[in-house]
């Protein structure tokens, strides 16, 4: 089923409104993006990962379900916490991996590497959402752009409607988030 945006909102409303019924036609309607997305993240890691793209989505759509009280703004809302649920997910799973805690023993990596799962890039990993969380202390909003980035798979135009910024405001957002938790990333390593 491909749903409009104002669909999927009309779904998002019913559901928060308490309409169980508007759950399995929601998960319907938005399950064709979350895969898109899922996969978009996916494609970096290495064939044979244990993680699928399913159990991603998954795993991602229960923790969605359990947000039982927020009030959904529209479909854009929905997949930046969507996207905000894969990185919890991805991070479980690097932490269930039983990889150093910080990073330790790690060397230093750039923000792409990071964000690739594989057994080799797991404290890496770690890493990065701790960063992210230090970032998100001082300014939230560069933190969500590297969210819906890297996590979602958001375009720059889709970010500046989520945030209600310009463009030209979510690439500067990304040079500077991507830069500070480049060097967030490498000094921890080193500590």
């Amino acid at each position: 089923m491909k749903a409009s945006g104002q669909d999927v909102t009309a779904l998002l409303q019913a559901w928060s409104d308490g309409d169980e019924h508007a759950l399995a036609k929601l998960a319907e309607a938005v399950y064709a993006e979350l895969k898109r997305r899922a996969r978009w993240y996916m494609a970096n890691e290495r064939p044979g990962h244990t993680l699928e793209t399913g159990a991603l989505i998954n795993e991602a759509f229960l923790e969605l379900v359990d947000l039982k009280r927020i009030q959904w703004q529209n479909r854009m809302h929905f997949y930046s916490m969507a996207a905000r649920m894969m990185r919890r997910v991805l991070v479980d799973y690097a932490m269930s991996r039983k990889y150093k805690k910080r990073g330790g023993g790690a060397h230093p990596v750039t923000l792409t590497e990071a964000a690739i799962i594989s057994s080799e890039r797991s404290a890496e990993f770690v890493a990065l959402d701790a960063a992210l969380e230090r970032l998100a202390i001082f300014d939230r909003r560069k933190s969500e752009v590297v969210e819906l980035r890297f996590f979602g798979g958001f375009a720059v135009e889709e970010i500046a409607e989520i945030l209600n910024v310009s463009a030209i405001t979510v690439m500067r957002d990304w040079k500077l988030a991507k830069a500070w938790l480049e060097r967030e990333i490498a000094g921890n390593t080193h500590a």
